[in-house]
């Protein structure tokens, strides 16, 4: 059902998909086409990732399953621009929020991120979700010149950046990394006063940055116990830095993967009742690694929707 026109909600949780963007389903000549058919379907929001390097023997093991002789899925070897693939879905679509999940927010320079995203907010008409975390390869960190260490604090440091740039009148900032001088800065983000700002993160201090500063958490499908103790450390950091922790967002991510005891749309479905239960209201489904290509994509997707 939905519960309001192009916003597909199942047991109480509305929908959002991933956008073909990585793995077999990297066609950014199909990503209109995609971003048309899930709206179309339903879905009330659309999503990317962000992956800057595959190295082939990487210092670390994704966490979402990584092991020594497979340190990180084969599809990660292939990885489209993300602001591009939002800036196509922006054009073709007209209610679906479009979304991060997550952009490896330390890499980049809060300059020059703020008139990316400021770009596509206005290009979306005020659809825009910024998702920011920490990432968890350290050779991206290398391969941009940032230091890996200390990548919590700069994670601030850019959140208070973008703050200042998206607000200030005239826009300065001085911190530890950056110095912006008092400048003019005359392109605005469509929502007032800027885009909502969600957090990923999977430990208790990244929780509480997001009580403390976010709208909102960009949760892994997890355990619902792990699920909940995670997303009560949100709610209480809020509380006590004075905020009202009932505005706060939740958005799980739920990848279908063979292996992983989630592996169907069923077995998504199945997801959704946990989230429902919970009182999750927002979940994003990531067919990547089940899907052949994007037209089997699509099927899984209005399949899942119908």
């Amino acid at each position: 059902m939905t519960d309001t026109p192009g916003r597909r909600v199942v047991a109480g949780t509305r929908l959002g998909l991933a956008l073909p963007q990585y793995g077999a389903l990297a066609d950014p000549a199909a990503v209109a086409r995609f971003a048309t058919a899930a709206e179309d379907l339903g879905f009330g929001s659309l999503w990317v990732g962000d992956r800057i390097l595959a190295p082939r023997e990487p210092s670390d093991l994704y966490p979402g399953g990584g092991t020594p002789e497979h340190p990180y899925p084969k599809e990660f070897e292939t990885f489209a621009d993300p602001f591009t693939t939002l800036a196509t879905a922006a054009a073709v679509t007209r209610t679906a929020r479009l979304g991060m999940s997550a952009l490896t927010g330390p890499v980049y320079s809060p300059v020059l991120l703020a008139r990316a995203l400021t770009s596509l907010d206005l290009a979306s008409s005020g659809r825009l979700d910024v998702g920011l975390g920490l990432g968890w390869l350290r050779e991206e960190y290398f391969a941009t010149g940032v230091a890996w260490e200390g990548r919590g604090k700069r994670l601030d440091a850019v959140l208070d950046a973008l703050d200042a740039l998206w607000t200030g009148d005239p826009v300065a900032h001085e911190g530890p990394q950056w110095r912006i001088a008092p400048s003019t800065v005359g392109l605005r983000p469509a929502q007032d006063p800027r885009p909502p700002v969600l957090l990923g993160g999977f430990s208790p201090p990244a929780l509480a940055r997001v009580g403390r500063r976010a709208d909102g958490w960009l949760a892994g499908w997890m355990p619902k116990q792990h699920l909940d103790g995670l997303w009560s450390v949100a709610l209480e950091t809020a509380e006590k830095a004075g905020r009202d922790p009932g505005t706060l967002r939740r958005v799980v991510r739920i990848n279908p993967r063979a292996g992983t005891g989630v592996e169907s749309v069923g077995d998504v479905l199945r997801c959704l009742d946990v989230a429902r239960e919970l009182g999750v209201t927002e979940a994003l489904v990531d067919l990547h690694y089940v899907a052949k290509d994007v037209d089997h994509a699509l099927e899984l997707a209005a399949e899942l929707a119908a």
